[in-house]
């Protein structure tokens, strides 16, 4: 029996790579909700309409976000969602903490420009990657949300959709 807050584990998990900017796994920046469903060999999925016309497309494993019929942000699912490897390090489903240390490092080591959203959150820049948290339960577990395009302010570009969730 499964349970509402359980965590795969790595191994069961697909394995993504970030193209930053471009694509994340099978993912294309651009591409329009039924190539990301066919992408996904996913039958029909949940979209919706969101704030400002944003379409947004819930997966079990991820929720995809589309401006005039075009993917442009892509948040994993903490829980159940594909590991992706950025630089050699996973970023899915792991201690909000050790992935900020890592962010830290690779600003280190690349002389990336690092953000914070207002909520807190680290945005690397050059990566379109902005590491937020989910619940699991009793810890919260990285949620990173993958842009399509160089964001300065990324609280006005990321809709505000994933900005109230936790």
């Amino acid at each position: 029996m499964s349970g509402v807050w359980d965590v795969k584990r790595d191994d069961e998990r697909d394995h993504w790579v970030l193209d930053p900017l471009v694509s994340v796994g099978p993912l294309r920046f651009g591409m329009s909700p039924d190539e990301v469903m066919a992408a996904l060999h996913a039958g029909p999925g949940s979209c919706s309409r969101g704030s400002l016309g944003v379409v947004v497309l819930s997966y079990r494993r991820l929720t995809a976000y589309f401006r005039a019929e075009c993917l442009y942000c892509v948040a994993i699912d903490a829980l159940v969602g594909p590991q992706v490897t950025v630089d050699g390090t996973t970023l899915v489903g792991r201690v909000p903490s050790e992935v900020e240390q890592w962010v830290w490092d690779y600003v280190d080591r690349h002389d990336a420009e690092l953000r914070y959203s207002p909520g807190a959150d680290p945005h690397l820049v050059d990566l379109g990657l902005v590491v937020r948290a989910q619940r699991a339960g009793d810890v919260a577990l990285t949620r990173p949300l993958f842009l399509g395009e160089r964001v300065d302010d990324v609280w006005h570009y990321v809709p505000i959709e994933e900005w109230r969730g936790f």
